[in-house]
Order: structure tokens, then sequence, then C-alpha cells
């Protein structure tokens, strides 16, 4: 029942920077994007075909939804797709769902997304149920669930698959540091029923592109510079190991930590806040790491120690 209108591209751009306020990029990166900045963010990514954008109300309550809705208006909707979220901790009412999304179609200016996600796992006997509608009436295109372990997942494609609809997608964070979809079957499970995993998070907000270590630490007062700055030392063998590896196919440390998150056949969601990095997202399609590089990246990031499981992420095991 679930209508697929376009084909997803091999990477998603996230915009979970753009907005301001509560869990905003503001807060959690430490920059404050107007649209004049993100206008030619948006232009380059559509001119090269790059064309799924990531959001959520959550994302400063609605202002990274609004920001994308406006910069988006100049193009038609046909060509290009959005992806948004319910987030269960943000539920006002019996009919939340269905709330929550006409405030983001609103704010996107669009009667319809291309994947809807449930955010967390609270509850999911509760809000999975409130998609149903939404698919049937075309408002939503896919189902997504997010931060849901292997058991979670299950259950929605049960619930969902009684009335003859999909799961057609999942996202989790993942990365070098995060591999805890991959060691509890999540992955596995996904390639065997047709289900594309997104991966959020591949560079750890900053951490895996080789431009922050000891000497020079991510912005001070962020929320991001609390969790990485501190384990910036115990990184610097991996990150080194990823120079190299670039450096062999003329690649930066970012466009490999993307890379792998695309070998291991995830769809990266990859935050650009500047035109310039969008070309590492193209090159990242076009690099293959080998066999040996993804083992030696595996054991240095193994051998760090670090657990960048954030607090408010579900457990997958």
């Amino acid at each position: 029942m679930t209508e697929q209108t376009q084909q997803l591209p091999i990477i998603a751009l996230g915009t979970w920077s753009w907005g301001a306020g509560m869990a905003g990029g503001d807060q959690v990166f430490g920059n404050h994007l107007t649209e004049d900045d993100l206008k030619p963010v948006v232009a380059n990514a559509m001119a090269h075909n790059l064309n799924l954008f990531d959001t959520a109300y959550a994302y400063g309550v609605g202002d990274s939804e609004r920001i994308l809705g406006d910069l988006l208006k100049p193009y038609q909707r046909q060509d290009y797709l959005l992806s948004t979220k319910f987030t269960p901790q943000m539920a006002q009412g019996d009919n939340a769902v269905a709330a929550m999304l006409a405030g983001s179609l609103d704010r996107l200016n669009t009667d319809y997304v291309d994947i809807y996600w449930i955010h967390n796992a609270a509850d999911v006997e509760r809000w999975t149920p409130q998609l149903i509608p939404l698919v049937k009436s075309g408002q939503v295109k896919r189902v997504g669930v997010s931060n849901h372990n292997l058991a979670q997942i299950k259950r929605v494609v049960e619930i969902l698959g009684a009335e003859g609809i999909k799961l057609l997608a999942v996202q989790n964070h993942y990365s070098l540091l995060e591999r805890a979809s991959e060691t509890t079957g999540i992955l596995d499970y996904c390639r065997e029923h047709d289900i594309d995993f997104f991966s959020y998070m591949v560079l750890e907000q900053g951490a895996l592109t080789g431009r922050y270590n000891a000497q020079h630490p991510l912005p001070a007062g962020s929320q991001r510079a609390a969790t990485y700055n501190q384990v910036l030392p115990q990184l610097e063998k991996l990150t080194a190991a990823m120079a190299a590896i670039g450096a062999q196919h003329d690649a930066s440390v970012a466009v490999v930590a993307t890379a792998y998150a695309m070998a291991k056949g995830t769809i990266p969601i990859v935050g650009i806040t500047k035109e310039k990095y969008l070309a590492d997202n193209l090159q990242a399609a076009q690099l293959a790491l080998t066999s040996a590089e993804i083992e030696r990246l595996e054991q240095l990031a193994a051998e760090t120690g670090i657990d960048t499981h954030a607090a408010w992420e579900a457990d997958m095991n």
C-alpha cells in the first residue's frame, strides 16, 4: 500500500544544525545559521541531485523545518524529497502524530512528506498505529523509525503489516565509533527485508573530520564540544589512519568516514552547513574502501575505547 514516488539518493542532507532554539543548531553545534547562509547550500545540492533533506520538528521546535521549507520554495516539489519526524516526547493530544505532521507540512510548504519517522521508540504500541491513516491518506509516502532496536523494529513491522503497509526505513546512529546497529543484527535485518538503513552522525558531529584535535578542539559552549573535546586525544591514531587512507585516494578524513558508512550499505545523513562541504559527499559516493582498509579502521576505532552512544538514544541491545 505504501507508495514510493522517487528513488532515494545514496546520501541524505541533514538539517539538524539549521535551526535555533531547543535542540537547535545554535545549542548543539554552536552555530546559528541564517537562510542567507544556507541558500547556496540548497542551490548547490539541488544542482548535484543531492535532493533528500532530513529534518524534524524537534530541531529548534520547527525552526529547521521552517528554514528548509522557505529555501525550497523556488523548486518544484517533485524535484526533491522531504524527511521529517514525529517525536513522542513532544506529543500533545490523542491524535498527536497527525497533529505534529500537520505542523510540519505547513512549515515545509507541502501536502506530503516522502519519509515520516517515529523519532524514538517511546511507546511503540501507542504511536505506530497512528501512522497508518497518514499513509492511507497519501500524506506519508514512506514510514521510517529512528532509534529503535531490533525487537522494536520487528514489532513496528507487525503493526504496519497488518494493514498492508511496509516499513521502508530505519535511521540510527552509526559510525566507526558507534556500530551497535551492526553488531545487534539490525543492518542484516534491513538488508534481508529490503529496508533502507540511514546512518546519522557518521562524522560524530565533526570529531571524525580531522579538523579537530586536542590542540584545536570543537567550539566551546556547544553540546558537541562538551561531548567530544575530552576524547579528542583518544581519536588521534584513528584519524591519523583515516588521513593516511584518504591520502591514497586523494580524499579528506571526512570523506573516508562517510565512505565507510556507505561501504556498510547505509545511506549517510550528513549535516551540511557550507556549500564547500557538498563536494565531500559527492567524492564519498565514488570512494570504494578496500576490505583491509575497513578492517584497519574498525580495529583502531575499537581501540579508542570511546562510547559515543548519546543519553537520548535507545539501547540497541
